[in-house]
């Protein structure tokens, strides 16, 4: 009975778990921290290409007609922004492929600029 107590008190070690290891409250393994990034690669995000912007008076849109021309802000040559969810996450330039338009990213916006724009809405 002596060693049924002994056995008690001592603490099991990984082998005695069935040869699997146990993490500490809080420690994640890399198959654990796979699993939590899978949790948020389904999350529909928002992707906006912007070319320009411009101002004007509700007059001046209810004169627009097909073929009226919006000035917009940006100059010729200047980069597109590309927004997830209205935040600015990098500039590219439109490109032609298989007949449709597209973007080619040219500077991606540095990460703790992103962070600090998230804090700012």
């Amino acid at each position: 009975m002596a060693e049924d107590i002994k056995q008690e008190d001592e603490p099991l070690n990984d082998e005695d778990a069935g040869g699997t290891a146990v993490k500490e409250e809080g420690e994640t393994t890399d198959e654990n921290k796979a699993t939590n990034l899978d949790l948020i690669l389904d999350i529909p995000l928002s992707v906006t290409v912007e070319l320009g912007r411009s101002k004007m008076l509700i007059n001046d849109l209810l004169q627009l007609g097909q073929g009226s021309v919006i000035e917009l802000t940006k100059l010729v040559g200047d980069p597109l922004e590309i927004l997830v969810n209205d935040k600015l996450v990098a500039r590219g330039e439109v490109v032609v492929v298989n007949e449709k338009f597209g973007v080619r990213l040219t500077d991606i916006v540095d990460p703790m600029e992103r962070v600090k724009s998230l804090a700012t809405t």
